[in-house]
């Protein structure tokens, strides 16, 4: 006997398409001018950051840094669901998210220049420091949403990954954990399309990355993530199913990596530049700027007073940084451990002391 056991389907979901004109309802925030126009300018101000961070590296003040060009309306949309009692576990592409959530610009210059002090958050200060590693951060989570049920706390785990993170072992282990014990957890993945050199074509050959979630036992969906109205249309909806007790959910947002892989990568050796201009069309700040300016609520002077905003605020916060004294070299020492052996104590104060012979 054959017979059909169980059927999935995964649902796509946009509210604006690439022009900014509306393709559906907008849900109840989208209809208040104010809000949208907060987005917006949360976009802005990110995008501004990213462009001095990229300036900054170049003329040798910051190290490494991974841009998330093209990618804001994930980072803003996404944390402007999230409450401040939620947790963040992000990667090392999720900058904007964590300006949305109170990190100071001065903090992530100074995590991108070197210095672990600024991954001591002042503001979201249970979100966890940025993750290098790819994917260990989904299995993080796991333990963070596992606390909180056992807790029994109204409190959402939000992970967040990219499309090359879903092809690691601990991605898959952590979804799987997920579904089993029924966390409050969301897994996000910005799908943008490219894991450094390897388009998503090479990376899996599953029709979407969101159908991933099916075989751990739990909702996976997609979303335009150059939609901001929808990515946090969906992080409402997902979060507010968590904390009710319904469990994890995936969320794929598709959205497309403007710039290089980070300051070390030179995109242009492996990416088309065809694609890239086609792409740059579909980019989330001026689609909710085109949808702004339609409903008439946003027009060239709001913009040009936006821009010189961002750019007065975004420099201030450079002086600041520029201006924190490097830490000491003893610093190495001070979290190794609770209480520091002697032979680490006596290398601490050699350093401290500039004295090798004791």
């Amino acid at each position: 006997m054959n017979k059909t056991i169980a059927t999935f389907q995964i649902q796509y979901h946009q509210f604006l398409n690439p022009q900014g004109e509306v393709v559906q309802d907008l849900p109840q925030f989208a209809n208040e001018a104010a809000q949208l126009i907060a987005l917006y300018r949360g976009m802005v101000l990110a995008r501004s950051f990213d462009a001095k961070c990229i300036a900054l590296q170049r003329t040798g003040k910051l190290g490494t840094y991974a841009s998330f060009l093209g990618q804001e309306a994930i980072g803003i949309g996404a944390a402007s669901a999230m409450r401040t009692e939620d947790v963040l576990l992000p990667s090392y592409r999720e900058s904007a998210m964590l300006l949305q959530r109170g990190v100071t610009m001065e903090e992530l210059f100074s995590y991108w220049g070197g210095d672990e002090r600024g991954s001591d958050f002042q503001t979201p200060r249970k979100d966890f420091p940025i993750c290098i590693t790819i994917g260990t951060q989904v299995v993080h989570a796991v333990g963070v949403a596992y606390a909180m049920k056992l807790r029994n706390e109204k409190r959402v785990a939000v992970a967040v990954c990219g499309d090359g993170g879903t092809s690691k072992g601990d991605f898959y282990e952590g979804i799987n954990a997920a579904g089993v014990w029924h966390l409050p957890m969301i897994m996000l993945i910005n799908n943008n399309q490219w894991a450094i050199s390897a388009p998503r074509s090479l990376q899996s050959a599953a029709q979407t990355l969101a159908q991933k979630a099916i075989a751990a036992g739990f909702d996976g969906l997609q979303v335009d993530g150059n939609d901001v109205i929808a990515v946090r249309h969906v992080m409402e909806q997902a979060l507010a199913k968590a904390r009710d007790g319904g469990g994890p959910t995936l969320i794929e947002a598709l959205s497309y990596r403007l710039s290089d892989h980070t300051t070390a990568d030179d995109a242009s050796r492996y990416r088309d530049a065809k694609e890239l201009s086609e792409r740059w069309s579909m980019e989330p700040i001026a689609r909710l700027r085109h949808y702004l300016a339609a409903t008439k609520v946003w027009g060239k002077t709001d913009e040009e007073e936006l821009l010189k905003t961002c750019a007065e605020e975004v420099n201030r916060s450079v002086e600041t940084y520029t201006a924190i004294p490097p830490p000491g070299n003893e610093e190495i020492f001070k979290y190794l451990y609770a209480t520091l052996p002697a032979v680490l104590a006596t290398q601490r104060d050699e350093v401290v002391t500039g004295d090798r012979h004791g």
